[in-house]
């Protein structure tokens, strides 16, 4: 408990993001206590409403011009990235949807029902695996990052300016929710997990902390000993 509230508490977001995006906010939810396993029953039930949810979304409406998935692709622009090239990870998983959702195992598939059925960037970290607390910048362009190509590990660095979470070791996120590093990344076996829930006009500050709400309600469901610690971080 002690470690996720120092997590949470020393978590920041720099001044430079807000210059870029004064409407950006992000609720960051810290959640131990999970007990890993397959996907389920309950997974399986999310998913599915996930799925229906998007295509209901998108029968009428191209998915660029969703409310939230638009706002996205604009942050994206404002740093220089193309987002129709590299897609904020919201956007990513509606277009799955059409074809079907990823299975992976019941941690996984419960956010990213809730990203897609809210429409909400969410990024899943293993807490213990982090070094430092969270920390949201405009990059210098020196900070590694690691990928991998080819099924080959490979460090990258982002461009300057580029929106991205470190910690006191690397990038764990590129693109502010494009591409999530290797060395935080979830497993079959992650028992302890940072949310990182991004959030631009027109969602509003109650929509977002409804969001984590449900989040956090379906993840009780992987435990008894389930506990979780959240905090808004806004400009204001």
């Amino acid at each position: 408990m002690n470690l996720m509230r120092n997590l949470l508490g020393a978590a920041s977001v720099d001044p430079a993001v807000f210059d870029l995006r004064p409407d950006y906010r992000v609720l960051l939810i810290a959640v131990e206590g999970i007990e890993p396993g397959p996907s389920d029953e309950h997974s399986e039930q999310l998913l599915v409403r996930a799925e229906t949810s998007a295509r209901e979304a998108v029968a009428s409406t191209a998915i660029e011009d969703l409310p939230h998935i638009s706002a996205w692709r604009d942050a994206y622009r404002s740093f220089g990235a193309k987002p129709q090239r590299t897609r904020n990870s919201v956007e990513a998983l509606t277009r799955r949807a059409e074809s079907g959702l990823p299975r992976v195992n019941r941690l996984t598939d419960i956010y990213n029902a809730i990203s897609v059925l809210h429409q909400v960037p969410i990024g899943g970290e293993d807490l213990h695996l982090y070094d430092g607390s969270p920390r949201l910048i405009r990059a210098d362009g020196t900070e590694p990052f690691d990928t991998a190509a080819g099924g080959e590990p490979l460090t990258e660095n982002p461009e300057p300016g580029e929106v991205v979470w470190i910690d006191d070791t690397a990038i764990t996120c590129r693109r502010w929710n494009w591409r999530q590093g290797r060395r935080t990344q979830l497993t079959d076996d992650t028992t302890a997990v940072l949310f990182i829930l991004d959030a631009l006009d027109p969602l509003t500050d109650d929509a977002l902390t409804s969001v984590g709400d449900e989040l956090i309600l379906h993840l009780r469901e992987l435990g008894p000993a389930v506990h979780a610690e959240t905090r808004l971080i806004a400009a204001h």
